[in-house]
């Protein structure tokens, strides 16, 4: 948490300084929403449009045991290669130091080897700026949260998807589901709850990219890129 460096950005996306990842997830007086930072969500799907989704592990410090996309995490600094996107530069919508940092992730959190997920077969999406304080964990009063401008990318890997080696420390579970069977079970639960029921399977979400309304934009999106259907 001390180490990692995350990229501090304002409401423009434009990058101001770096500080820790404690520092930025922090909830406070002084820091409300914690600080703005750059993230990403990567959305995997193998060859049948399925969408691998995962549950945090329950050691992690925001959100433990919740349910969300494939791999949410953080470009950081100092790494090589570089996982820095300068949007006055234009490397938007390229966005090529963030999906190295979802390279390097994956293969952290689910043990998927980098040759699964090559660099081009990333698609950047777009991007959205969110915060949530972790009020599952903490309460009304949490002192912990996330306040970030989200990089969201859509890969697509072939058969099953790439072989996993789940992260204990980073990752309890994983399983794969159609994102419209997704969406419609976010719908038909208690959206204050923030919940998912199916087949026993009850277990709150990740409220920002699990609320419907972004599950219904996050459909439109992929719809164009071709991992809507049903094994289609």
């Amino acid at each position: 948490m001390n180490k990692d460096m995350l990229i501090g950005v304002d409401n423009n996306d434009v990058m101001t300084e770096n500080f820790s990842k404690r520092a930025g997830h922090e909830f406070s007086l002084d820091q409300p929403r914690g600080i703005l930072h750059r993230a990403f969500s990567v959305f995997l799907f193998n060859e049948r449009n399925e969408l691998l989704i995962t549950q945090r592990a329950p050691s992690k410090i925001t959100f433990p045991t919740v349910w969300t996309n494939t791999c949410c995490s953080h470009p950081l600094t100092g790494f090589t290669p570089s996982e820095v996107d300068d949007v006055t530069r234009g490397d938007l919508p390229a966005a090529n130091g963030t999906k190295n940092a979802a390279i390097r992730k994956l293969s952290h959190e689910l043990g998927i080897h980098p040759s699964d997920v090559p660099h081009d077969d990333f698609r950047f999406l777009t991007r959205f700026h969110y915060w949530a304080g972790d009020t599952i964990t903490y309460g009304e009063s949490c002192e912990w949260g996330e306040h970030e401008i989200d990089y969201v990318l859509f890969i697509k890997c072939a058969g099953e998807g790439p072989q996993l080696n789940l992260n204990p420390e980073e990752v309890r579970s994983a399983l794969k589901m159609f994102l419209l069977m997704l969406l419609a079970r976010c719908i038909h639960s208690p959206c204050a709850a923030k919940t998912l029921h199916t087949r026993n399977f009850c277990r709150s979400l990740r409220p920002s990219l699990f609320h419907p309304r972004s599950l219904s934009l996050l459909c439109r999106k992929a719809s164009a890129y071709g991992v809507l259907g049903f094994g289609l």
